[in-house]
């Protein structure tokens, strides 16, 4: 047997509780699928505060604002099934789940990805050396010591200096490990700013930037890490090397969305996000299925991937109902000179209004980022910055709708 829903989303952590909310404040029956045997995602693990600044006006952790999320949930009845892998995704909106009572299907009219990210691994970045035990990512590491109360050993380096790596050296700091530095292999770090400030300065952890790992030594347990300064090209410069003993190493060197079940279903996937290519709907090239939080682009905080959640919820009920304009002239908006990415890639013709989300490559003073028309020339806005970050997703609302493709670039 087959059950019909209206909306079904797949996963449920920040952007898929909210997504799950907009659905069904929009009035549509919802349904989320969690593949964990509770609701929040990465949230339960990050005990530390500075979630919920934006959509609760209050500093929370990531346990209290899942709770707030599922609170808000369990209000308005929407169906939840926690224990449940979604196996299969058709392009026909086909579910195929294994849960705690069975294999089971479910056809929806829309569906909203929201399944998150995972990290990058010591296979993905190639890190050489010996494979000993005592290597582990940030947010594993993360699980271990806030979930299951476990030291994970006792002289800790860490490479990488993405949020949850900087996070985990305070944590780590605060449970009585050493630190001994975190090693960054771009010129700048990965991280907010603020968490370098709070999380390394406050508590005279070194940061050294245009270093990596270049060789990992030990027979059963990991005995020190050699390190190296790079070359503009990020590769090792032969003489720079130095060994540092340590019994455990952190990788924090990115997330990557978690879209297998995307693919299954055909969604076009973007290079540079590794999320999908979408409209500003959020809406991918599979008609009624939307994308949203760490799934479609790795977010800064919390906040930010659920305010995506909201609006593409709101969105996948409108398209359950019938109400959702899928067809019609777009225009492709491309990132140019000096970004990393543009989000959404599309924009239909005649919608105004729109939100364009975008990266810079390296940190910039004084850069103004502008869309220029790709066929008239036409700049079609310009807003100046005294400061971008590549660690700080940005934003720019377009007032007037699109009728060409569109290039953003940064120029000085």
């Amino acid at each position: 047997m087959i059950r019909d829903i209206d909306v079904a989303v797949i996963g449920g952590g920040p952007a898929g509780l909210a997504a799950a909310l907009g659905a069904r404040r929009a009035g549509a029956n919802v349904l989320v699928l969690e593949r964990e045997n509770r609701l929040g995602g990465i949230l339960n693990q990050c005990v530390h505060d500075g979630f919920g600044l934006v959509l609760y006006k209050e500093s929370l952790s990531g346990p209290e604002y899942a709770e707030r999320l599922t609170e808000d949930v369990v209000r308005e009845n929407i169906g939840v099934e926690t224990g449940a892998m979604v196996l299969d995704l058709s392009a026909d909106k086909v579910l195929r789940i294994n849960s705690r009572s069975g294999y089971s299907a479910i056809r929806a009219k829309s569906v909203v990805l929201a399944m998150g990210c995972r990290e990058r691994t010591r296979d993905m970045i190639e890190l050489p050396g010996d494979r000993p035990a005592g290597i582990w990512t940030a947010g594993t590491a993360q699980n271990l010591v806030n979930l299951q109360n476990l030291r994970i050993g006792n002289d800790i380096v860490i490479l990488g200096s993405g949020d949850i790596g900087l996070i985990m050296a305070r944590r780590l700091t605060f449970e009585g490990m050493k630190v001994k530095g975190v090693f960054e292999i771009m010129p700048w770090a990965g991280g907010l700013e603020r968490n370098v400030r709070q999380c390394l300065q406050d508590f005279s952890i070194p940061l050294e930037l245009s270093t990596t790992v270049v060789d990992i030594r030990g027979r059963d347990r990991i005995s020190s890490v050699v390190v190296a300064g790079v070359d503009r090209s990020l590769k090792p410069v032969p003489g720079t090397e130095r060994e540092i003993a340590c019994d455990t190493l952190l990788l924090s060197v990115g997330l990557i969305p978690e879209n297998e079940l995307s693919k299954r279903a055909g969604v076009e996937l973007s290079p540079a996000t590794g999320g999908a290519v979408v409209d500003e709907a959020f809406m991918t090239s599979v008609s009624g299925v939307f994308s949203c939080g760490n799934v479609l682009q790795i977010h800064d905080v919390a906040d930010g991937a659920s305010f995506e959640g909201f609006a593409a919820g709101k969105n996948a009920a409108a398209f359950a109902r019938e109400e959702f304009r899928a067809e019609g002239a777009s225009v492709r908006i491309s990132a140019g000179e000096g970004l990393q990415y543009v989000l959404p890639q599309i924009v239909r013709k005649g919608v105004a209004g729109a939100e364009l989300h975008f990266r810079i490559k390296e940190p910039r003073r004084d850069v103004r980022i502008e869309g220029r028309g790709v066929e008239s020339g036409k700049t079609l806005f310009r807003k100046k910055y005294p400061r971008l970050l590549p660690s700080e997703l940005q934003k720019i609302k377009l007032k007037a709708a699109m009728e060409e493709d569109l290039e953003v670039a940064a120029h000085d």
